[in-house]
């Protein structure tokens, strides 16, 4: 096992890495605002088979923050850099929810710098949410409130109820998150990655909650009908972190699929 600290692109990322050396490399994309440490559960499923990568996003866990807002292609950059950094020429990747959108983006590129050999996408972001009337009436008031409230003489004269409205807005994502944070998470939740998935040509497993309500099934039937090599796994009964809801029966998808992989390849010997 090695817990540690590395210094990229000038910011402190914390890591972890558990399982065997000369094993083949998993890395494990966390969702967002959460530590790395939220997917031990995760890690220790594979980790006899995989050389295990968890690390905390900047700005998420115990990194540091970006000086401004990412978007998910600045947070792909990054995680190039990294694995270039620790020597990862070829990885499966896991991604829980954020993660996704980011293994979405790197899976597209037409060159990488390293081999994804395989993914596993866990109710994962990346699909435009539809919105109802009511909520794109909510929407359209929000932005006309928010206008007038940014006029500075409104502000002066009613900055007490101003500063309340403006704490009560968003979903406590968005208001648990700094300003960096916040500019960051309104940049993911505005982009649809649905047109990319064609280009996703990796053998790609999707594990969803059934009730999941952040990223419903409906993205998950979206995902399997556009990624070439996918397929569904739904977890009956579970929200949006299903790995956690139910362990029992995510051990035994994951188990299942990677007993089925070849050799060396992480497969059973």
């Amino acid at each position: 096992m090695n817990n540690g600290t590395l210094e990229v692109e000038g910011l402190t990322i914390s890591y972890r890495i558990t399982g065997p050396e000369d094993a083949p490399w998993a890395v494990i994309m966390q969702g967002w605002g959460t530590n790395c440490r939220l997917y031990d559960g995760v890690a220790g499923l594979i980790d006899d088979r995989f050389r295990v990568l968890q690390f905390d996003l900047p700005g998420f866990g115990m990194s540091d923050e970006p000086v401004e807002s990412w978007d998910v292609e600045k947070y792909a950059d990054f995680t190039v850099t990294l694995l270039d950094r620790l020597h990862i020429d070829r990885a499966m990747l896991i991604g829980h929810s954020y993660g996704g959108r980011v293994i979405i983006r790197l899976a597209s590129r037409e060159r990488l710098p390293f081999e994804i050999s395989r993914i596993i996408l866990v109710d994962s972001a990346g699909i435009l949410p539809v919105r109802t009337p009511a909520q794109l009436r909510r929407q359209k008031r929000f932005k006309i409130l928010k206008k007038l409230f940014d006029n500075k003489l409104v502000y002066f004269l009613f900055d007490e109820i101003i500063d309340d409205w403006k704490s009560r807005q968003g979903s406590e994502d968005y208001r648990m998150a700094s300003p960096v944070m916040r500019g960051t998470l309104v940049k993911a939740v505005n982009e649809d990655l649905t047109s990319l998935l064609p280009a996703v040509r990796q053998d790609t497993l999707l594990i969803w909650g059934e009730c999941d309500t952040a990223t419903p099934i409906r993205d998950a039937h979206i995902m399997e009908e556009n990624i070439p090599n996918s397929g569904l796994a739904v977890i009956p009964g579970a929200g949006h972190f299903s790995f956690a809801e139910n362990p029992s029966l995510f051990a035994h998808i994951i188990n299942s699929y990677l007993d089925a992989l070849p050799d060396g390849d992480g497969g059973k010997v």
